[in-house]
């Protein structure tokens, strides 16, 4: 058996830096892996889905090209050339994060799977076993695609997020079953670099954690581009009958159809990465999910083992991960009290335009009592996105009626993250929206958008659509 100062599983967005934190610190540490160095967010996640969605951009504005003026004409796409600008990006990221934990003396990393076998022991399923233990241990260990039970799938040739990045060529026509943040995304990339695209999602809209009126405007955006919704769709079987033809037999309304396409994405959700680690044996349950129960400092019911990032359900985001780094680094080595109890989560969905969005949704606020009021002001009012020629979406904030302060906001233009971002800090420094509204902002920028959206008259009492509580607007989320 053999001792370290602190054992981290998962080399994800919270488990790298700790180990690199720890290790400053003086502390030996064991961070173990299973399969690739950096977690979904490198390999799987952001880097290589962002690095997609941005070229797709480029030949979408290419293509698009002759409206400014240009006689270009755009030939075609060479999409293996596309997936190997994607996979140098994936491994410039994941070398360089191998290189500095290799070259840490104090961090010692294990290629292998991890399970417990005892209190506080573990052992690692590599070439030779190795049994380790430490009074502190990180379980980062994350999440992967979840495959719903759909008869016939088992017998299909189908991808996950995952897997879908291998692809070597386009598409002709991708069907996608699922229509939350992964689904959307994907569906714009692969119909930007020339497939055909259909999204099949069982509920009657998509992205039901949003409002009504964000969901019905990135529908509408999307499909205007050309891409195929259905929602209210069921998928009763799947069946592939030759190599490149996908069958899905679907009923929508309780009429039943037939669609045809060349490839199949699941994109239905996310499923925590637990179930081979063995919790029991330390005395650690896990939920109806797999999911890890923590308190309010990411610890777990045993004292001394902490789960972080997306392993303990909640928002499934890189930079929640990122944030759960700090708060048990700053509480373990700094003496403070961080918590995540009510903390403020950021999120974008990176379409074209994308979505910035922070705080309470229009629906949540209604169903939590508030007295609030809503700011609503269409993209094309702002002048640099008239002057860009990107004029779709719209910005939305609810506000407090009595302390005027911002409960949240739901940004639909170019750079809506970074918009969504300016309001985030409005937001943590207690400053209200008659304060942005009088505030001088450069011009012209998407930032002097404040001055208008808070105008007495974008400033609404009544909701803009019936407010729908949804039961899920606490589960966790479908992406990482």
């Amino acid at each position: 058996m053999e001792k370290f100062d602190a054992i981290i599983i998962g080399s994800g967005q919270a488990g790298n830096p700790l180990a690199i934190r720890l290790s400053k610190e003086g502390k030996s540490v064991a961070l173990i892996e299973s399969a690739l160095i950096g977690g979904t967010c490198i390999n799987y996640g952001c880097t290589p889905t962002k690095t997609l969605v941005e070229t797709a951009k480029e030949i979408f504005e290419a293509r698009h090209a002759r409206q400014y003026g240009s006689r270009s004409v755009l030939e075609g796409i060479e999409y293996l050339v596309v997936k190997n600008r994607k996979d140098k990006v994936v491994l410039d990221y994941r070398n360089g994060l191998e290189k500095s934990l290799h070259k840490d003396p104090n961090i010692t990393v294990f290629k292998g799977k991890a399970r417990f076998t005892g209190y506080k022991e573990i052992e690692i399923d590599c070439i030779s076993q190795k049994r380790l233990t430490s009074d502190l241990i990180f379980i980062n260990t994350g999440a992967r695609p979840r495959t719903p039970a759909v008869e016939g799938l088992e017998s299909v040739k189908h991808f996950t997020s995952d897997t879908i990045l291998q692809l070597n060529t386009l598409p002709k026509h991708l069907m996608i079953i699922g229509g939350g943040y992964i689904s959307l995304e994907f569906a714009q990339i692969f119909r930007r670099l020339g497939s055909r695209v259909t999204i099949l999602e069982k509920s009657s809209r998509l992205l039901r954690k949003e409002d009504q009126d964000v969901a019905t405007e990135l529908k509408t955006i999307l499909e205007g581009e050309g891409i195929e919704i259905i929602t209210d769709a069921v998928v009763n079987r799947v069946s592939q009958p030759e190599a490149q033809v996908v069958r899905i037999e679907v009923s929508v309304h309780g009429r039943s159809g037939l669609l045809t396409g060349t490839h199949l994405l699941i994109a239905a959700g996310r499923t925590p990465n637990t179930e081979d680690l063995d919790l029991s044996a330390t005395g650690i349950e896990v939920t109806d999910d797999g999911f890890i129960p923590v308190g309010d400092n990411l610890e777990t019911k045993v004292s001394g083992i902490y789960a972080l990032g997306d392993v303990k359900g909640g928002p499934a985001f890189t930079h929640v991960s990122y944030h759960d780094y700090i708060i048990v680094s700053k509480n373990l080595l700094e003496g403070k009290e961080m918590s995540i109890h009510n903390r403020l989560i950021p999120y974008c969905i990176f379409t074209d335009p994308e979505l910035g969005r922070i705080g309470l949704t229009e629906q949540q606020a209604k169903a939590g009592g508030l007295k609030f009021s809503v700011a609503k002001m269409q993209t094309r009012y702002i002048a640099r996105a008239v002057e860009a020629g990107q004029t779709k979406g719209f910005i939305k904030a609810i506000v407090d009626k009595e302390s005027k302060l911002i409960l949240g906001a739901a940004v639909i233009c170019p750079g809506g993250g970074e918009l969504m971002s300016l309001i985030q800090m409005a937001m943590l420094g207690g400053v209200g929206y008659d304060q942005l509204q009088e505030t001088i902002f450069a011009h012209p920028t998407y930032a002097e958008s404040l001055n208008n959206l808070f105008r007495p008259e974008n400033i609404h009492t009544q909701l803009s659509q019936p407010a729908v509580v949804d039961s899920t607007l606490n589960k966790t989320d479908d992406e990482a």
